[in-house]
């Protein structure tokens, strides 16, 4: 590893640790973040030529109290005050954090999932404060100009504005936690199968997802559902070498090479989801690594054990009703009790307005119509799905779909498709 990348991977671990820092003490999340990220790019330019100091965090820190000073500082005369003559001017001459080793990365993450904020803005503030990413990676990362992302950032910074880590009530720190696992869900599902675009995915974002899954579970090794997400993470994340041809055409599971599977992640996977659901109360996310597991040990596709994966889709409904899960228990029951039953199933979806528009909806549906040898229906339902896919990848293989079953020739048309491997819940996986 260079030493620039050394530096890099430095700083992205230290960034948010410095950042709770500054927030537990001053409680001003967007003065202190600007703070941290003039602090970063110090060291950025600083370190590589004069090499990382021997306590880089207590480097960061002081650079960055400096600047958050400099900033209110700026603030205050701006309103006619000297700081001097303000209570803070006591506040700021006191030593930056009393205790400068404590680790403020939970809270952070909990303070960016914060209940005011919506979830394209909580995935967001994650990223950039967490995560550590610039403003122009994220907005590269969700194909949205960098001004767009800059806005959506600053209204989020605005929107918690003096806002601290303050203490949450057992029932209000668990519905925290539950908003920071869906987000960390968010983030690696778009990594995993990218929903606009051209490229089939977006590394760097399920790469980040796993890195701050595995911090929350260091943080909280006792969270058998953060265990359950990093696993269902780790087994997903596996497939991503088998994912995609050379030239980026999405292969369905069941076509995927297996030996190009990262065996490292899946032998971790299982062992983290296998030392886990006896733990005790088995959530969604667990349910779900389950899943990826049954999918992952099967040797091919053929002996793959749908009863098993059936049953514990009709688990995961009960612990966590969504269409999507339904959507993906009636590939299971297709395969468990033949295409109509399948079939049956996704007719209950029809009216559900979560669904109708949909493109996995019309997929599975044409994956079903094919078994059940009717191959114009299918079609149909293939080009269907690919109209209303928004991924080119996806739509290409969807009209490769239609075309392979109605003869027609031609360039696919560009989006989406069920069956690529990705997280349970948020993409059937299983066609």
């Amino acid at each position: 590893m260079t030493v620039d990348r050394r530096v890099e991977d430095l700083l992205r671990e230290l960034a948010p640790q410095v950042l709770g820092a500054l927030i537990r003490r001053h409680g001003r999340f967007d003065t202190a973040e600007d703070a941290v990220q003039e602090a970063m790019l110090d060291a950025a330019t600083q370190w590589p030529a004069a090499g990382v100091p021997d306590n880089p965090r207590g480097w960061l820190l002081t650079v960055a109290s400096r600047r958050l000073i400099d900033h209110i500082r700026t603030e205050q005369a701006r309103r006619r005050r000297e700081l001097a003559a303000t209570p803070q001017a006591e506040l700021l001459a006191r030593p930056a954090d009393a205790d400068p080793d404590r680790d403020d990365s939970l809270a952070l993450l909990f303070l960016c999932c914060h209940p005011s904020l919506s979830d394209p803005s909580r995935v967001a503030l994650t990223l950039r404060a967490v995560g550590g990413l610039t403003t122009a990676q994220i907005a590269a990362a969700f194909l949205v100009p960098e001004t767009t992302m800059a806005q959506r950032i600053s209204r989020a910074k605005q929107t918690i504005k003096g806002t601290g880590f303050g203490t949450l009530a057992p029932a209000d720190r668990a519905e925290r936690l539950r908003a920071v696992l869906h987000v960390l869900y968010l983030i690696f599902n778009e990594g995993h199968t990218t929903t606009h675009g051209t490229e089939p995915t977006t590394p760097p974002l399920s790469d980040e997802a796993i890195r701050l899954t595995r911090r929350l579970a260091a943080l909280l090794p006792d969270d058998t559902e953060v265990a359950g997400l990093l696993a269902l993470m780790l087994l997903t994340d596996a497939h991503r070498p088998a994912r995609t041809t050379p030239d980026g055409r999405l292969v369905p599971l069941a076509e995927q090479d297996r030996t190009r599977w990262n065996h490292d992640l899946v032998a971790e996977g299982i062992a983290l989801i296998s030392r886990t659901l006896p733990k005790g109360s088995v959530g969604p996310y667990q349910l779900q690594a389950a899943i990826a597991a049954v999918h992952t040990e099967a040797a091919d596709a053929e002996t793959t054990d749908w009863p098993q994966i059936r049953a514990l889709y009709e688990l995961l409904e009960l612990a966590a009703p969504n269409p999507m899960t339904t959507l993906n228990r009636a590939v299971a029951e297709g395969m468990v009790h033949g295409p109509e039953a399948g079939l049956d199933l996704i007719a209950t979806l029809e009216t559900d307005k979560r669904l109708t528009d949909h493109h996995r909806l019309h997929a599975v549906r044409a994956h079903l119509l094919e078994r059940a040898g009717d191959h114009p229906a299918a079609g149909a339902a293939y080009r269907e799905a690919a109209k209303r896919a928004t991924s080119l990848p996806e739509r290409r293989h969807l009209t490769e779909q239609a075309n392979r079953l109605t003869g027609r020739r031609g360039v696919a048309e560009p989006c989406g498709w069920v069956g690529t491997g990705g997280a349970s819940q948020g993409a059937p996986d299983e066609a």
